[in-house]
């Protein structure tokens, strides 16, 4: 599927699998660098993890609860 029939949830899985797949690739070897860039610290690696950070961030922000407690500034229905 490309981009504009996929929902949201579908984009975010997407980049989440792809982040992880990345992360499977750069593995750091037993010397402690990546496989594929040579180096220590390597940037594509950092990348994919600032987008599983990201895409973690958002999932938690969007299933938050609502507060318990009825807000006295909001008008009360009445029942």
């Amino acid at each position: 599927m490309t981009a504009p029939f996929m929902s949201l949830a579908q984009i975010r899985n997407r980049l989440i699998l792809t982040a992880r797949a990345i992360l499977r690739d750069h593995r750091p070897g037993p010397d402690g660098c990546c496989p594929i860039c040579r180096t220590l610290d390597c940037p594509v690696a950092t990348s994919a993890r600032n987008v599983l950070h990201t895409a973690e961030e958002v999932q938690q922000r969007s299933t938050a609860t609502q507060p318990a407690t009825p807000d006295r500034d909001e008008p009360q229905q009445a029942e």
